[in-house]
């Protein structure tokens, strides 16, 4: 079955870095669009980054530009996302996630994307 699973998570001070990386597995990577999405508490899960199917196209939520920055390895199956200058408002819990390239939902909607990671929790102190 699909597994996406997320590491490198944890508890960093305002305007450092953290790197998160997303393990796929039981799919044919090159076929899709990888996301990340970020849930803090009391609020939605909402759209960070995604990236197409060959790395050539990415987009950002405003709230991240020129912060965040999203990679994949198709050889690797991995998606990563270097996060830098990190602000107290960045503390969610950070989701990978797959949909296929041939969506024609738009790249920022949750619908859009069909397996999801467990997750994993950034917490950024002021």
């Amino acid at each position: 079955q699909v597994q996406l699973v997320e590491s490198g998570g944890g508890l960093v001070q305002a305007g450092g870095s953290l790197s998160l990386s997303c393990a796929a597995s039981g799919l044919t990577f090159s076929m899709y669009a990888m996301g990340w999405f970020r849930q803090a508490p009391g609020k939605e899960r909402e759209f960070v980054t995604t990236i197409n199917w060959s790395g050539g196209s990415t987009y950002y939520a405003d709230s991240v530009k020129g912060r965040f920055t999203i990679s994949r390895d198709n050889a690797k199956n991995t998606v990563a996302l270097q996060m830098n200058s990190l602000k107290p408002e960045d503390t969610a819990v950070y989701y990978c996630a797959a949909g296929l390239r041939s969506s024609r939902l738009d790249y920022a909607a949750r619908e859009r994307y069909g397996y999801w990671g467990q997750g994993t929790q950034v917490t950024v102190s002021s």
